[in-house]
């Protein structure tokens, strides 16, 4: 039962880390609260899908035609910051539009990366943190 719910896990954090609506955070602290794996297990489970996911949307951004540009706003800002804005990929919605904007910026990869694992990494955490 355990590797079910951490695969289903997996899945919700994937897709709801591109373009695809969904809400991966009730799964996760579902599964806290219900003790389904253990804690860290479920962490790092929810982290990569949704790391991954962010990843896809980021490729996704370097196949969008030049005519379809993201927001003049939203650009700007990435392009200040590069790689680094992806810190806030965490953020619901908007780190959807980051991700996307920094493909098509064709910011660093692999910073680009880190950035986007490390924001993930950072919301599931607090989610995690303000549980105990």
């Amino acid at each position: 039962m355990e590797g079910a719910s951490l695969f289903g896990l997996f899945v919700i954090s994937f897709l709801s880390a591109t373009v695809l609506p969904g809400s991966s955070e009730v799964v996760f602290i579902t599964m806290l609260l219900h003790e389904t794996a253990s804690t860290w297990m479920t962490l790092w489970v929810a982290t990569v899908g949704n790391t991954l996911g962010g990843i896809t949307t980021f490729f996704l951004g370097r196949f969008l035609p030049t005519r379809r540009l993201p927001s003049a706003r939203l650009l700007s800002n990435v392009q200040r910051w590069g790689g680094l804005s992806l810190l806030i990929s965490w953020v619901p919605l908007l780190g959807d539009a980051v991700c996307l904007a920094a493909g098509w910026l064709r910011t660093h990869l692999m910073l680009s990366i880190v950035c986007i694992a490390i924001g993930k990494f950072f919301r599931y955490w607090l989610l995690m943190w303000g549980l105990s």
